[in-house]
């Protein structure tokens, strides 16, 4: 008989939860658009496909995010799937302090969207729903239009810190 697994003690301790969380790779995306011709934008790397039909992502934004209430009520917002090899580039995107767009090589869509140049994807989003939940928003976005580039290997996340991809073949 299998002895039972003990997963510790509740309540769940946040560094704890930090730490199991931390365990899971994503990849790492930018949400970006123009706010009366200044470019804003977010690193996210809560970002997950929905659905196929209709065309839905989903990012996860902190409530205490101080950009995505500009950024919600945009018409369009860009996308870009950051690729390997940028991680300075989501440092800046991520920063709190200084200009997040002073070394992002970026061009506008003529929506307001913004794009990250070299990024491995783009979608060409609006906003579709959001749910609150706990101390994020759960945000829909609908996808208008895309490109990909599934040569350029994406950015990993993962144990806080950026990693690269290895193929394992078989």
């Amino acid at each position: 008989m299998a002895s039972k697994l003990s997963i510790g003690p509740l309540p769940v301790d946040q560094a704890e939860l930090r730490r199991a969380y931390s365990c899971f790779p994503s990849g790492v995306t930018a949400v970006c658009a123009l706010d009366d011709e200044e470019p804003v934008g977010i690193a996210a790397s809560s970002f997950t496909s929905v659905s196929i039909t209709p065309p839905l992502v989903s990012v996860c934004v902190a409530h205490s995010s101080t950009t995505w209430p500009r950024l919600r009520q945009l018409p369009r917002l860009g996308v870009s799937v950051l690729a390997d090899g940028q991680e300075a580039l989501c440092r800046s995107l991520a920063a709190k302090d200084r200009d997040r767009f002073a070394d992002v090589p970026w061009e506008p869509s003529e929506d307001g969207a913004i794009f990250v140049r070299g990024a491995a994807a783009w979608l060409d989003c609006s906003v579709h729903s959001e749910l609150p939940a706990g101390d994020h928003d759960i945000v829909l976005l609908q996808i208008h239009r895309l490109t990909a580039d599934p040569r350029n290997e994406p950015l990993v996340f993962h144990s806080s810190r950026f990693r690269r991809l290895i193929a394992l073949d078989s």
